[in-house]
């Protein structure tokens, strides 16, 4: 029996986390995955062909956000995230909030700008572009925390909340377009607060755990919204299939605690690289004011120190 009729069998045996996870899902995000390992890896080993270092842990950052995509859609969980509400928001919460963090940890954008080459004096090249893409008021718009923020709640309360989400399910091409829009939405939304690859906006550290922590609270809202429900809310999961063995209205006060749950994941991964980028920060602006005073021999503390005497001169 299909789900939505688009292929997808709903006649699923109960759900195991040995069986969501066998190999299978969507050879979209599958062609993705290999497409950015690949991309990604020309990059590292071009660099490292001129001599070039690429820190391991932006690699493995990469690495490890390209496979949570690979388990969350190229598994079988993509198949039961059709028809069970819970494995759905796990797939939802994964894609659209540790991925992102991970991915963007591995500064993609820093890596194509290293290893493109320049185009030359009066030309434009791949490298040219995306530089004169990384400074358009297009991408100042959607990295702009006005626009980010309200689309990261909206993708909650304006999909599940209205018929559009029913909508997506119904074809195969709506459920992906659904997943690329909450990896999209994931890693426009944290792109500025991580500030690891350049962009548009680099706002300061503090600045951007305000804007991290003014979005998670509404993933909180909306997971204890499930959970408190008293009858199920989305009509794509209102009757799962028998073979199943579930009850629909569990099954989302599974989901609404997953979504809740999930709010305080990426927001404690965020904040340690946050403190880690801002130490280290630190560190390097007291190494260039060191390397400021070895080089005019503290001209500027001596100076200062002659205001302070100036100073007690004038009040005796």
């Amino acid at each position: 029996m299909d789900h939505g009729g688009h292929g997808m069998t709903m006649d699923l045996p109960p759900f195991t986390l040995a069986r969501g996870l066998e190999f299978g899902g969507d050879p979209f995000f599958l062609v993705g995955c290999v497409l950015a390992l690949g991309l990604y890896g020309w990059g590292v080993a071009r660099l490292r062909r001129r001599g070039d270092a690429w820190p391991v842990g932006r690699l493995v950052s990469f690495v490890l956000g390209v496979l949570t995509i690979a388990v969350t859609m190229c598994t079988k969980l993509n198949d039961y995230g059709m028809v069970m509400f819970s494995v759905h928001m796990v797939q939802h919460m994964i894609i659209s909030m540790v991925s992102p963090i991970l991915l963007l940890l591995g500064a993609p954008v820093t890596l194509t700008l290293r290893a493109l080459p320049a185009a030359g004096r009066g030309r434009k090249g791949p490298r040219e572009l995306l530089v004169a893409l990384l400074h358009s008021r297009y991408m100042r718009i959607i990295t702009h925390p006005a626009f980010t923020i309200p689309l990261f709640i909206a993708s909650l309360y304006a999909l599940y909340f209205t018929p559009l989400f029913d909508f997506l399910m119904e074809s195969k091409a709506g459920h992906i377009a659904m997943m690329v829009h909450f990896l999209a939405v994931g890693l426009v939304f944290f792109w500025p607060i991580m500030g690891v690859d350049p962009g548009p906006h680099r706002p300061g550290y503090v600045m951007r755990m305000l804007e991290l922590f003014s979005g998670m609270p509404f993933h909180a809202f909306f997971g204890i919204a499930l959970m408190m429900a008293s009858e199920p809310m989305i009509g794509a999961y209102q009757h799962p299939p028998a073979s199943l063995g579930i009850d629909a209205l569990s099954d989302q006060t599974w989901a609404g605690g997953i979504a809740w749950a999930f709010s305080e994941i990426p927001s404690v991964i965020v904040l340690v690289a946050l403190v880690y980028q801002w130490y280290k920060s630190e560190q390097r602006q007291a190494r260039r004011i060191d390397r400021t005073a070895d080089r005019d021999g503290d001209q500027e503390l001596a100076a200062y120190n002659a205001y302070l005497a100036s100073l007690q001169s004038r009040s005796q």
